[in-house]
């Protein structure tokens, strides 16, 4: 017969391990969350560092603090525990990373552009989520993983945004552009490349549509805006947003074809030939647009422009094919 009080001094000892087990699996959870947030943290600040010195400027603890929105005490809690760990030396206020920090920073930015060029091949999400996505990637990808994926997409050498992807060894190709708005009037120039950050500028050039690949010629500038011409369109950016768009200026013998537009400045009763696809759309999207007979050289016309104009009907090679407006968008044309 077992003894009452040793079934029950059992029982309650049990209920204590069970108690003190769920107890420690949350706190290992805690710690575990709190070691990947300091981990993600302490990233973040390497690649701020690596962009500010990158574009030639020197930060501050005030400027970290306030690009990474963190508190100033945190900010030099975890700036003290890097310097311990030689990933960064500080001097006289100024923050400077040293070669094994420039070294770790560039392995985050190899994860995070790989990814944003993985989210533009092989995925169907927006363009506005692309930055997003990839800075929660690029804090949990190993660079085994990074490598594997570099593979997958063909040895990429920039991003959807036009920016360079550091190799496995920390190299980076110099960046060969200029900023929009340091051109003058009747500049003829491609872009190169969308600065995705800050997330405000950014959303306002996606909204005006303009494309990595476009050739464009400035008709107008000063030091408050510059208004340009664009396949078919005319734009106008303040000198801040434009300075977020790099291009590259035509040299003296390249042609710039004027008469090449966009699909959606098509009217009914216009007949075009098709001149190319936008470098914009990728993957999925432009293979499709390719079977299904979208290639240079091609006549198209609107055969039913639809009762709220968008998605539009297109005849080409005897086949009617219906197009969203952003479809349109990225195809190029030039009209008879």
């Amino acid at each position: 017969m077992v003894n009452p009080e040793l079934a029950l001094a059992i029982f309650f000892g049990t209920l204590i391990v069970l108690f003190l087990a769920r107890k420690l699996k949350i706190w290992t959870s805690i710690f575990s969350n709190k070691n990947q947030k300091d981990k993600a943290l302490r990233e973040d600040i390497l690649k701020q560092l690596f962009h500010v010195e990158y574009s030639g400027r020197t930060a501050g603890l005030n400027d970290m603090a306030g690009a990474l929105k963190i508190a100033d005490k945190q900010l030099v809690e975890i700036i003290e525990l890097m310097t311990q760990d030689h990933l960064i030396e500080s001097s006289q206020n100024i923050i400077k990373l040293t070669p094994s920090g420039r070294e770790y920073a560039l392995r985050i930015i190899r994860i995070h552009r790989l990814w944003e060029k993985h989210l533009s091949e092989r995925t169907g999400i927006d363009k506005s989520e692309w930055h997003d996505r990839a800075e929660l990637m690029e804090h949990t990808i190993t660079s085994e993983q990074a490598d594997k994926l570099y593979q997958e997409l063909g040895s990429p050498r920039f991003d959807p945004h036009g920016d360079p992807i550091p190799t496995a060894s920390g190299e980076l190709i110099d960046s060969d552009w200029k900023p929009l708005s340091s051109l003058t009037a009747d500049t003829r120039a491609t872009i190169l490349h969308i600065e995705d950050e800050p997330e405000v500028i950014y959303e306002q050039i996606i909204a005006k549509n303009l494309h990595i690949g476009s050739h464009l010629r400035v008709i107008e500038s000063n030091e408050h805006q510059i208004h340009f011409y664009c396949e078919g369109n005319e734009y106008t950016l303040s000198t801040i947003v434009a300075s977020n768009v790099n291009v590259k200026e035509h040299s003296e013998g390249e042609v710039f074809e004027e008469s090449q537009v966009r699909l959606t400045a098509l009217t009914n009763g216009e007949k075009a030939n098709i001149v190319g696809i936008s470098y914009e759309c990728r993957g999925a999207s432009r293979r499709r647009l390719l079977d299904l007979g979208f290639i240079k050289g091609t006549p198209i016309q609107i055969e039913y422009p639809g009762p709220m104009k968008n998605p539009k009907a297109y005849l080409i090679k005897n086949t009617l094919i219906a197009l969203r407006n952003d479809q349109a968008e990225l195809i190029l044309i030039e009209k008879e």
